[in-house]
């Protein structure tokens, strides 16, 4: 069984709260849900964790790729636009990720345009909200 693990950076814990009428009114556990759901239907299974500091999420990769993770899916909400350090924790773990976005961050302000991190990623889905995710991981589980 593949096991996935799903990462997310500052403010994602805010979900259903932060700006409903971007991010909408379910809450990160909800997306949590939504995630293992389908997960388990494609056979992986999920790991989570969230936080709002860049070295915790550095340290979480490097941590999930010596465990033996298979493969990430990340949405770094702030630090997307600007960590190279994640960037570069991503390289080194040499697995596959996916960069989702609940939001279309071509259509936000212009310092939102651009991810550091994708770069890293075998793709970037941005602006489907919580279904990206599921398309996420139907992109893994062709691999």
């Amino acid at each position: 069984m593949k096991k996935i693990a799903i990462l997310h950076g500052p403010n994602l814990d805010r979900l259903g709260k932060r700006e409903p009428a971007v991010y909408g009114t379910a809450t990160l556990r909800d997306l949590e849900k939504l995630i293992r759901t389908e997960a388990r239907r494609l056979g992986f299974s999920t790991t989570f964790f969230q936080s709002a500091h860049e070295g915790a999420l550095v340290d979480r990769i490097h941590a999930l790729t010596d465990a033996g993770v298979d493969a990430f899916i990340v949405n770094f909400g702030a630090y997307s636009h600007t960590s190279i350090a994640l960037h570069d924790a991503l390289k080194s773990s040499a697995l596959p990720a996916v960069e989702v976005h609940i939001s279309d961050i071509k259509k936000r302000e212009k310092f939102r345009h651009h991810s550091m991190t994708a770069g890293a990623c075998i793709a970037m889905i941005s602006g489907k909200g919580f279904p990206g995710y599921l398309e996420a991981l139907q992109l893994l589980a062709k691999r």
